[in-house]
């Protein structure tokens, strides 16, 4: 039995964690009443859906990493599943209950278990669709599934920075700058057809991109890339801490802008085969280019996967070492940890069919010159017309004979004859 998708209502509240401004959706095509604001806690939830005769309340949750699935049955034990649509089977992401009581909380990772994400106006949505089955192996009517979503509003952070006066008996002064916002997305071919990458075929062309806000003080580098089941099974690292490629058959280098403020890489769509979700995971450090914090970027990989300019670097904080200024390299060092942040994204990734592939034309040879292409479509007009042509040259054909034959007999009916025959004359005939 198919388990209903829920998306018809769309309710909100608001909550603030760790000083960030989250919003929670819960979309259903049950009964719901307006949000309730419970005093003493600054949070509106959502609450009391009839969902049936053993579910009642569904209350959602948004954390900093997690989406938190409150449930309460009608005063009975719950006995069942809860898990993701699509990762029912032999998956970590599910979750079985036994005599659980009246209530349950089940967390759904925000980076994991088909879990994903677009950018909104506000920030950036995250989503994905529960399931709530009451029963802890079949799949019966009383099973719901629900379309959560969460908003998290992205702010600009300020960052401490140590500069040096000139003026004589002044000490370092604090200097505030503000971290812009850096963000990770995948598009379909390439970047300026704007169509961001939510499903894809194995061998499909992705472009990896990580973008700053457009600035004149940072710069990026990406580094310690991976790709993720999404399930804690398996991951593969891609970009090393140089910001070189592992394996340029999977992923190959990161090309940046003159500005620094954008990477991307174009590569061929993968995935792991037991699972069709695909997370991507990077590691961007920000630099400040006044400052030459930037001169190993981009990247010059050698065979073994170092960056060159990056060497070269070690070299001249070997030097500074050596004259004794230790203190400015900590202070280099924990503002290299500060501007240091994380991106995420991903996508589902399907195998190709074989008859799909054997109808994709990358998978044709190569065409000679001698040959060309037609359309169905134009080869059946072709076809028609050819037919249709044939036809009036026959008719006019058959018309041509027909009027020939009658012209014909026309003249030998209408037309004088002389008789010639045997002459006699009596007149000298002898008896």
């Amino acid at each position: 039995m198919t388990i209903p998708v829920l998306d018809a209502h769309e309710n909100l509240y608001r909550i603030r964690f760790l000083k960030v401004p989250l919003r929670c959706f819960l979309l259903l095509s049950m009964h719901c009443r307006t949000a309730v604001s419970l005093p003493g806690d600054g949070l509106e939830k959502i609450r009391s859906f009839p969902l049936g005769n053993k579910l009642s309340d569904v209350d959602i949750e948004c954390n900093s990493d997690s989406i938190e699935v409150k449930i309460s049955t009608s005063g009975e034990e719950f006995n069942g599943m809860v898990y993701p649509k699509g990762l029912s089977e032999n998956s970590s992401c599910l979750a079985e209950y036994e005599h659980a009581g009246s209530k349950i909380i089940y967390r759904l990772p925000l980076r994991s278990c088909n879990t994903m994400s677009h950018d909104v106006s506000e920030g950036v949505e995250y989503f994905n669709t529960v399931v709530i089955q009451p029963h802890s192996k079949l799949v019966t009517s009383l099973g719901r599934g629900f379309h959560v979503r969460c908003r998290y509003q992205t702010k600009n952070k300020t960052l401490h920075s140590d500069t040096e006066s000139n003026s004589i008996g002044t000490t370092a002064a604090k200097e505030m700058a503000p971290l812009p916002n850096c963000a990770m997305h995948i598009y379909m071919g390439q970047p300026s057809e704007h169509h961001i990458a939510e499903h894809a075929k194995i061998g499909d062309y992705l472009t990896l991109m990580i973008r700053l806000d457009e600035q004149d003080t940072y710069g990026l580098k990406v580094t310690n890339c991976i790709v993720k089941d999404g399930l804690g099974w398996s991951e593969q690292p891609l970009i090393n801490n140089d910001g070189c490629p592992i394996d340029p058959d999977v992923m190959g280098p990161f090309e940046y802008s003159k500005n620094l403020t954008l990477a991307q890489v174009t590569y061929p769509a993968h995935k792991f085969p037991f699972t069709a979700s695909v997370y991507y995971k990077c590691n961007v450090k920000l630099c400040l280019k006044r400052a030459g914090a930037c001169d190993d970027v981009p990247p010059i990989c050698d065979p073994e996967g170092h960056n060159v300019r990056r060497r070269r670097r070690k070299r001249q904080s070997g030097e500074l070492q050596d004259r004794g200024s230790l203190e400015k390299l900590r202070l280099q060092d924990e503002d290299l940890r500060d501007r240091s942040v994380e991106v995420h994204s991903g996508l589902y990734v399907n195998e190709v069919d074989e008859e799909e592939d054997n109808e994709n034309p990358s998978s044709l040879p190569a065409k000679s010159e001698d040959e060309f292409c037609v359309s169905t479509r134009k080869f059946a007009i072709g076809i028609a017309i050819a037919g249709v042509l044939l036809m009036l040259a026959v008719i006019l054909l058959v018309a041509c004979i027909v009027h020939r034959r009658r012209r014909r007999k026309g003249t030998s009916t209408t037309g004088s004859s002389i008789y010639s025959g045997p002459y006699s004359n009596h007149a000298y005939s002898r008896d």
